[in-house]
């Protein structure tokens, strides 16, 4: 079975969650907002190590 891959720190969260089949809303921040769509894994990773 091959090795999937990781995912590019540039795929929009929207696409994140469609892609690994995960309802919308589900990426949420510390205060428990969902986050937008829109954004990008890069910058919420980076947001979350701080």
């Amino acid at each position: 079975m091959p090795k999937p891959r990781k995912d590019r720190k540039d795929i929009r969260i929207g696409k994140f969650e469609e892609k690994h089949g995960l309802p919308s809303g589900t990426m949420r921040n510390e205060k428990g907002k969902d986050i937008r769509s829109d954004a990008k894994l890069g910058t919420v990773k980076k947001k979350f190590e701080k």
